[in-house]
């Protein structure tokens, strides 16, 4: 036998690509536990995950499987950002609203 024959990997079976069941879990998440501080930390991460997934399938196209759940996980974790952030941002607007209505009927002094 000639040691000079080329050796061509057999196709197995594709892996899921990186991060994509972490993104969707993390995505999924932020969905569930919305209002509370932590969503907007866990789509936060969602994203990071997805967006490293995304850009490891582009770097090797055939190699994995999954795109459907870093693309799932990428939705689900910007709708958990977008709706902690209007959640942030009418708590604030609450607080500065009583404090506000507190200062003008003269029950705190600064």
């Amino acid at each position: 036998m000639e040691d000079n024959q080329q050796y061509t990997p057999q196709a197995g079976p594709k892996q899921t690509a990186p991060y994509a069941v972490a993104s969707m879990v993390l995505g999924i998440s932020s969905l569930v536990v919305s209002g509370l501080g932590i969503t907007l930390v866990l789509g936060i991460i969602g994203l990071i995950f997805s967006n490293k997934g995304l850009a490891e399938m582009n770097a090797n196209p055939g190699m994995y499987t999954g795109d459907g759940m870093l693309r799932a996980g990428k939705v689900t974790s910007i709708i958990g950002i977008v709706l902690s952030s209007i959640a942030l941002v009418t708590i604030i607007l609450i607080i500065v609203g009583l404090i506000v209505f507190a200062a003008a009927a003269g029950e705190l002094n600064f």
